[in-house]
């Protein structure tokens, strides 16, 4: 077997499988990764500088701002993004889906009918997964489907996806205040309030804020197609499934300190979100 100079662990080129013993070159532990053929590439970075409008409560525009944020490069983005979502979705599983086997369904102990002479085929017991009321082959049985995943990883599928997203993104002043005049909170004025900032109530739109008021959060809760989120409960699916996303000025800074490029180290929101996603 010929022998080749490449360090990348692969089926046909790794040098665990030359039969020559001069030919064996130690491999680092960044060669070792499952799936792969080619040379492991490290994980680059860029940065995504948008321009977004801001808007009154009135629908004027009345500045502009900047996201500056962290995004994976385009060919490892979809990866890293999908790796994400797998792991918020599949956690949310409770894995308590369960079914009986043919030994543990109550009843069953007699043979129904002779063995032999019947005509029949043979049966050893009315449990048996062939018959009505019989146990299930191979059904499932509770599990963990928990999976782990880096939390820098992580906070950069969101801040990818939040950057991705930019072109569908508005800023708009902060209105509790507006809402918090009301007497009563009523969903027609949320809608007339999304309408006057060019949103169709029919779409599917994701605002996020750092604290929701209490008006603000009855009068929106009507709307089917509308999600309030909190830095506590920013999440990767509803980033993803929002046709529209709506900023304030204060989530702005909030977003670029923290998954801007300057951003270095860990905070308690990366605990918040790791509890959030196990559960």
């Amino acid at each position: 077997m010929a022998t080749s100079s490449s360090s990348s662990l692969s089926f046909f080129t790794s040098s665990i499988f030359l039969t020559s013993s001069s030919s064996h070159k130690p491999l680092s532990i960044t060669t070792l990764k499952p799936n792969s053929l080619k040379s492991p590439k490290p994980l680059t970075l860029t940065a995504e500088l948008a321009t977004l409008p801001v808007l009154s409560f009135t629908g004027d525009k009345v500045g502009e701002t900047f996201l500056d944020l962290k995004s994976a490069l385009p060919d490892t983005a979809r990866a890293v993004v999908h790796r994400a979502i797998i792991h918020d979705l599949q956690n949310k599983r409770r894995g308590t889906a369960s079914t009986l086997t043919r030994g543990e369904v109550r009843g069953g102990g007699r043979k129904p009918y002779p063995q032999k002479k019947t005509g029949r085929a043979r049966q050893g017991s009315t449990r048996t997964p062939l018959r009505p009321g019989g146990g299930v082959v191979f059904g499932p049985k509770p599990r963990d489907w928990s999976i782990k995943i880096n939390r820098k990883e992580k906070r950069l599928a969101i801040s990818t996806a939040v950057a991705s997203a930019a072109e569908n993104t508005i800023v708009v002043e902060d209105f509790s205040d507006e809402f918090e005049k009301l007497e009563k909170p009523k969903t027609t004025e949320f809608i007339a309030a999304m309408k006057r900032w060019g949103l169709d109530p029919k779409e599917k739109t994701t605002f996020l804020m750092l604290e929701v008021a209490d008006k603000v959060k009855l009068s929106s809760r009507n709307i089917g197609t509308l999600k309030m989120l909190t830095p506590r409960t920013l999440n990767l699916f509803d980033i993803l499934n929002a046709d529209k996303l709506i900023l304030t000025p204060e989530t702005v800074d909030y977003l670029n300190g923290r998954y801007g490029v300057d951003f270095e180290g860990e905070t308690e929101d990366d605990e918040d979100e790791e509890e959030g996603s196990e559960g």
